[in-house]
């Protein structure tokens, strides 16, 4: 069976995992050495990405490539010892690791 690809859809997706982090569009495009207007045209599905933009998408975010397609989403399970660390943290603890995290994932590189 033949699937059509959504591709607002997948610009949604990629439009609210780049807000999650707080990245302006200018500086996700600056990560993926796009414009931002191309961005902006991408996370309205009015233009196509080539695969390489769609890893490189996928990588920054930090989401699979199945999650923005498909709208699957893989669990780490080896993520368990992190999230019971982060249990154990106060409030203000846990913001300020979120905070952290924000800032450092996108560079980051799989």
């Amino acid at each position: 069976m033949k699937k059509n690809v959504d591709f607002k859809e997948i610009g949604d997706k990629i439009r609210i995992e780049r807000e999650r982090f707080d990245i302006s569009r200018e500086k996700f495009a600056e990560l993926l050495n796009l414009s931002p207007f191309f961005v902006g045209q991408i996370e309205r599905g009015e233009r196509k990405m080539s695969i390489s933009t769609l890893i490189n998408v996928s990588e920054c975010l930090h989401i699979s490539i199945d999650y923005l397609i498909f709208g699957e989403i893989y669990n780490n399970k080896e993520n368990n010892n992190l999230i019971v660390l982060i249990n154990k943290c106060s409030e203000k603890e846990t913001l300020v690791i979120e905070d952290i995290i924000k800032i450092i994932l996108p560079h980051i590189v799989r």
